[in-house]
């Protein structure tokens, strides 16, 4: 049966390999567990109920991907998106959580649309590569100034706008520690890193007085969806902070999603002949099914995830590494308790840790064009100064297209992005 749904002698691979694969990767990205709940939380969402949410979410996609893409890639709610969501749209902006998980719904379908008519691929190929490069590494500048707040290692300062917080602080000192143990873990290169990092750190947080106990025990009924699910709120739809909302959802997932694919299939030598990848509009159909059921269920946008490479250097070839993590993400569902006793502090050292590993596009920028590095700079600079995504792609799209204009080299701008240009500026000057 499994060789009928995942041809795996086609793919060189059998059972066996499949299924360590799919716990590999599992372990190098089940940290979105603890780290998303915690995220959202932010918000006033209901923590308990976004783990669910989270599990959920991941299950569904990735049963998409590995059923009718046949492909080793995992997905659950993205980095990066959910801290966009959480302290942009909802803290920054202003916006209600329900109006947010709402953009994420409106992404949803709209991808569902965009993945039929191929129109994601033409969006990437508008943007110009720097700039798709500087994105990441902004995302990763930002979250790691988010985990470094959420720890009391960076606080707000009156006279400096930010500066280093009490180290002495049990809290602070237990993330710091946990930095250095997940870098150690890291050097050694040991699977799950992350998790496991997180797991010792917060088992030291438990003498430390940090890490509550579980009260429940480690095996429990999955938390309710009730306080979260289908909780849409359409009154800000047509404002231009939605459709700008709505853009940086679809913008980030799908340079996230495409990247990925690409990234994960030339790694395990699925590319074609063409260097494409295999069932590409299946695999963005099971990511845009994923974001829109996310929604639903109560989280942020759901997308690919990068540390399905772990399970391909395993040797994962098929969807059944993917079904595999699947069915580990509904497992944890009855381990609640042990995710979400876990503090602020032992995700801090994720957050950090992931933001090391967004910024590894920097090599590939070319900083000696001017008219390239410097929109390439305030990208990445706007993201953690101003503390939005949203502002960091802004900056990044307007002085591209403004520097590009007026030293007569226009012609390397799409249509695409002047629109994108001119939309920015009416949202900062109405």
């Amino acid at each position: 049966m499994l060789e009928k749904l995942f041809h795996l002698k086609e793919n060189h691979t059998n059972s066996r390999t499949e299924i360590i694969a799919g716990i590999t990767t599992f372990m190098t990205m089940a940290y979105i567990l603890a780290v998303n709940p915690l995220i959202l939380s932010a918000t006033g969402m209901d923590r308990d109920a976004v783990f669910t949410a989270t599990a959920l979410s991941s299950f569904v996609a990735i049963a998409i991907m590995a059923f009718f893409a046949n492909l080793p890639i995992a997905l659950a709610p993205g980095m990066g998106l959910n801290a966009f969501f959480a302290y942009t749209v909802v803290i920054q902006m202003g916006y209600s959580w329900e109006v947010a998980i709402t953009g994420v719904f409106i992404e949803g379908i709209l991808f569902i649309i965009l993945s039929f008519f191929k129109v994601r691929e033409a969006i990437i190929n508008s943007i110009p590569i720097n700039l798709k490069h500087a994105i990441s590494v902004g995302i990763g500048l930002y979250i790691a100034l988010i985990g470094f707040s959420n720890a009391g290692i960076i606080v707000q300062n009156d006279a400096t706008l930010v500066s280093l917080g009490d180290l002495s602080d049990p809290k602070a000192l237990l993330a710091l520690s946990g930095i250095v143990i997940t870098g150690i873990l890291l050097v050694f290169k040991l699977k799950g890193a992350l998790v496991f990092g997180i797991i010792i750190t917060t088992l030291i947080g438990i003498p430390m007085g940090i890490t509550p106990l579980p009260e429940n025990g480690p095996v429990s009924l999955p938390p309710s969806l009730e306080p979260v699910w289908f909780s849409f709120d359409f009154s800000k739809l047509f404002t231009v902070d939605m459709l700008l909302v709505i853009f940086t959802f679809l913008f980030v997932d799908i340079f996230d999603t495409v990247g990925t694919l690409v990234g994960v299939c030339s790694k395990a030598d699925l590319l074609d002949s063409r260097g494409n990848v295999p069932k590409a509009s299946q695999a963005l159909l099971a990511d845009a099914i994923g974001t829109t059921a996310g929604a639903m269920l109560g989280t942020s946008t759901v997308t690919s995830y990068i540390e399905s490479a772990s399970g391909v250097q395993a040797g994962g070839r098929t969807g059944l590494t993917s079904l595999t993590v699947g069915i580990l993400f509904l497992v944890s569902l009855f381990l609640a308790p042990v995710f979400l006793m876990i503090p602020g502090s032992a995700t801090a050292p994720a957050l950090v840790i992931v933001g090391l590993f967004m910024i590894s596009p920097i090599q590939r920028i070319n900083l000696d064009d001017y008219s390239e590095s410097l929109p390439v700079f305030l990208t990445i600079i706007i993201m953690p100064l101003a503390y939005s995504i949203s502002e960091g792609i802004a900056f990044g799209i307007l002085s591209f297209v403004l520097i590009k204009t007026f030293t007569g080299k226009w012609k390397e701008i799409s249509i695409t992005l002047y629109i994108l240009a001119l939309l920015f500026l009416l949202k900062h000057l109405l």
